[in-house]
């Protein structure tokens, strides 16, 4: 049928464009012999491709409308591999940017198949319908959350959020390594803390109008368990500025402000880009911080669901003493989360041998991987399996989750990896996760979370 259709519009484009000239009628005009009109060879080419064009979208098209949604959405994320040799070719923080822009203006594809049923869990009470996350620094101001959320993942982190805006460490402060690594000194460069709190409050507030008009009745189990930001969750990582004397001062602002619009926040301090942040780790300090982000969490209103979960992000450049202690401060204090790790200033092999390992800043990627597990596993020994756990440091794959769940972790959250391989890493990354679990037999990730620490 689309053939039959493309041929009928081939040969109406073709009388009318060439049949319907002037030289015809100019023909019948004249006393000369009738002859056909002197069409100049390029031009019949490129009415031949413009109707062999027009021919193929009406017959590709035609094509599609037989396809179900689940087959053309796949083929919309297998698509996107096209991009990635064209962002390599650009400047890494040029072409982070783009990517941010893209997904910010909803040019890249929304995920319409659901995620397999032996990946959902829930953790804080909220729904996830998969273990993988976005990782903070990736939507540093909380422009595209919505766009990346439609991505499949089932959470989202913005941040790190400053009091206020700061350019950061001077550039070029992005490196790629061919190790499928990057090294960034970026110094938590962001808009500050009043542009995010707009755009996540604009936000917020259309989809309380969107639910307003869609229930006019109480709202069912299935809505009280979405996120805040929609079907999936976000989280709001929280940073100090860098010329800051009151590191606590800057977190609790953090908390009065962006609370209502986040599902869970995070206390970063574990950027090695940042003087003295990573300090904030030690028992003391961290204890007094944390008690001081606690109480100004505890004194807002909140309603039924209770409190906002609250985590530390921590380094995997730890010894085993401070990783004692962390443990203990989060048994004390009953926090209700970590994630394990943040960048590293170390260079473990092979990115030891690249001449770019000597840039100053924290590695992520491939490399990471088994320093931030091995962190990982202790962590989840030393805290009884009693707090949720964050995996992060590493994982480009299905099988990198599930070792990250099998060392300890609930959740899982990927950046580098993903900036690398686009938005079909996702759908891919799930796919892979579920069939692991099949083949481990377990039958969700609640049973396989921290099985090699047993």
């Amino acid at each position: 049928m689309a053939l039959r259709v493309s041929r009928k519009i081939y040969r109406e484009i073709l009388n009318k464009r060439v049949f319907s000239t002037p030289l015809l009628t100019a023909r019948h005009c004249s006393s000369s012999a009738q002859t056909a009109p002197n069409i100049p060879h390029s031009a019949k080419k490129g009415r031949i491709l413009t109707g062999a064009t027009i021919g193929l979208v009406i017959a590709g098209g035609a094509y599609v409308s037989t396809v179900d949604e689940a087959t053309f959405c796949g083929w919309l994320f297998s698509a996107t591999k096209l991009l990635n040799p064209f962002f390599a070719l650009l400047d890494p923080e040029v072409a982070h940017r783009l990517a941010v822009s893209a997904a910010a203006r909803g040019w890249i594809p929304r995920e319409k198949r659901p995620d397999p049923s032996n990946i959902g869990l829930e953790v804080w009470g909220r729904k996830f319908s998969n273990p993988i996350g976005l990782a903070a620094g990736f939507d540093k101001n909380a422009e595209a959350f919505d766009g990346l959320l439609g991505l499949g993942f089932g959470f989202v982190e913005v941040g790190s959020v400053t009091p206020v805006p700061q350019e950061g460490n001077p550039k070029p402060r992005i490196f790629r390594l061919p190790e499928g690594a990057i090294i960034n000194r970026c110094g938590f460069n962001g808009e500050g803390i009043v542009a995010v709190a707009k755009r996540l409050g604009a936000q917020h507030a259309k989809r309380k109008l969107d639910e307003t008009s869609r229930n006019s009745s109480s709202p069912t189990d299935e809505a009280k368990h979405k996120g805040k930001a929609g079907p999936g969750i976000l989280g709001v990582n929280l940073g100090k500025n860098k010329t800051s004397e009151d590191a606590a001062a800057d977190y609790v602002q953090g908390v009065h402000t962006l609370s209502q619009y986040a599902d869970y926040l995070v206390i970063n301090v574990s950027s090695p880009n940042t003087p003295g942040l990573r300090m904030l780790q030690g028992r003391k300090q961290l204890e007094d911080l944390v008690k001081k982000v606690q109480a100004a969490r505890d004194e807002m209103q909140w309603g039924e669901e209770g409190p906002l979960p609250l985590l530390v992000k921590i380094a995997p450049d730890l010894s085993k003493e401070d990783l004692e202690d962390i443990a203990a401060v989060a048994l004390a204090l009953c926090l209700d989360g970590l994630i394990i790790s943040n960048t590293t200033v170390s260079r473990p092999d092979p990115v030891s041998k690249n001449p770019v390992a000597r840039e100053v800043g924290g590695l992520s990627g491939k490399p990471l991987f088994n320093l931030s597990t091995n962190i990982l596993k202790e962590m989840y020994v030393l805290t009884k399996g009693k707090i949720p756990l964050i995996g992060c440091g590493g994982v480009s794959s299905g099988g990198d989750a599930c070792q990250k769940i099998r060392a300890g972790a609930t959740l899982v959250q990927l950046y580098t990896a993903f900036g690398y391989g686009g938005p079909a890493l996702i759908p891919q990354i799930k796919a892979e996760l579920a069939e692991c679990l099949e083949r481990d037999g377990f039958k969700s990730i609640t049973e396989a979370v921290g099985v090699d620490c047993r």
